[in-house]
């Protein structure tokens, strides 16, 4: 990894702090969670940020996952073992 970055223009909500909400398939909010502080990365010339959510219960199937406004994106519960990666832009 490489120097400490945030989201700018459009994305300037994208930074530490920013929060992470985990819902179950009825969209009923199971975990809160935010942002740690992000970091370039050479491979994908991109700020990377990894989630922090603890708790998450297991054995809802389907989770939706969404950062700051930007929409929840869907999951499935065997895809989790493998990380959640989302992207944005």
């Amino acid at each position: 990894m490489g120097s400490i970055c945030t989201g700018t223009g459009g994305y300037d909500d994208i930074q530490a702090g920013a929060s992470v909400t985990v819902t179950d398939a009825n969209g009923t909010t199971i975990a809160l969670g935010s942002l740690l502080l992000g970091e370039t990365s050479e491979l994908i010339f991109r700020c990377v940020f990894p989630i922090r959510v603890l708790d998450v219960p297991m054995g809802k199937g389907f989770y939706g996952i969404e950062v700051a406004h930007r929409g929840k994106v869907q999951i499935a519960e065997a895809d989790l073992a493998a990380g959640v990666h989302l992207t944005l832009g």
